[in-house]
């Protein structure tokens, strides 16, 4: 079995929580894949591709105003970290074409997904879920979701909360658990 984890990340966040997934699906036991690939969403298509498929592809990326990073967010973002001076830094392909582009070109059809994003706590939900919006855009690729979007807690100071890593490290052994057993079990329900 082959992973791809995709994100997009603007302070770094996003990412460590897909690396914190990758490192779960690496150390699944007897689901581990075979290879577990990591990948901002504007290098995916140098990971992902119908030369290089995958059995499993998980996407992540922060919530920005309930929903997904767009150019007019990505910029707002970098001109309050400039602002900011407290040492947080801008990732490498922040303000690059993100997951919300990728999607858009993505041909998934029948490959197992998962949706993750990074978002504040906040009251009543009020904050959206850019896992949501994934998750459809992973669904319109032809992908099948082998779990529900899942969300990652970041509080003030742009930083995870205590414990999101390893409950990222837990979800993604919790994935290749999954993608064998839905397999098993498309597989029985076509004979």
């Amino acid at each position: 079995m082959r992973a791809v984890v995709i994100y997009e990340s603007m302070y770094g966040n996003t990412r460590a929580v897909a690396e914190a997934i990758a490192e779960g699906l690496r150390g699944a036991g007897a689901d581990v894949p075979a290879e577990v690939a990591v990948s901002a969403a504007a290098e995916a298509d140098g990971v992902l591709s119908p030369e290089r498929p995958a059995d499993l592809v998980v996407v992540g990326a922060p919530t920005h105003v309930r929903g997904l990073p767009r150019p007019a967010t990505r910029r707002s973002a970098a001109q309050a970290l400039a602002k900011r001076g407290d040492g947080l830094h801008l990732e490498e392909h922040a303000t690059e074409a993100g997951v919300r582009e990728w999607l858009t070109r993505a041909r998934l059809e029948g490959t197992a997904a998962a949706a993750f994003d990074t978002h504040y706590a906040t009251p009543l939900g009020f904050g959206g879920s850019a896992a949501k919006r994934i998750a459809a855009g992973l669904r319109r690729a032809g992908a099948r979701l082998v779990d529900r979007p899942t969300g990652f807690r970041v509080r003030k100071g742009d930083t995870l909360e205590d414990g999101e890593l390893a409950r990222a490290t837990q979800w993604g052994s919790h994935l290749a658990g999954e993608v064998p057993r839905q397999q098993s079990g498309r597989t029985r329900s076509r004979a």
